[in-house]
């Protein structure tokens, strides 16, 4: 397991939210898989990906978490961004976290396959 960048809100929110991470998992002979955390930067998703390179699946955290503290921004993945982040990522099969069921989500699981049928991999997303 390996610690990688994740950023929970904008640029510069990491006063007011704290370092986060997210985590790489692989082994010998094992696909590796990537744990997104609390991430709503594409950059930091494409530091992950040079870092690491295409992995066999990706937990993306997404629901579109926006909170006042950041005028509304996106403090987790949306929808769209989520889709070009299991892109970024090489992913052949991503699973959806944090996608519903809180106050602060704007999109829901519905929100999120319609993004990855709009991006045209629709394929790589697991039932949540």
């Amino acid at each position: 397991m390996t610690a990688t960048p994740a950023q929970h809100g904008p640029e510069g929110c990491e006063p007011v939210t704290g370092e986060v991470v997210g985590f790489v998992l692989s082994g010998a002979d094992l696909p590796t898989a990537c744990v997104s955390g609390d991430n709503a930067s594409l950059d930091v998703v494409r530091e992950v990906a040079r870092r690491v390179g295409p992995v066999g699946a990706a937990v993306l955290f997404a629901g579109a978490a926006r909170t006042p503290f950041f005028d509304g921004a996106l403090v987790t993945l949306d929808g769209a961004l989520a889709a070009e982040a299991a892109v970024v990522l090489g992913a052949r099969r991503v699973v959806a976290a944090h996608c519903d069921s809180r106050g602060h989500f704007t999109e829901g699981y519905d929100d999120l396959v319609a993004a990855f049928t709009a991006a045209g991999v629709l394929d790589r997303l697991q039932a949540r």
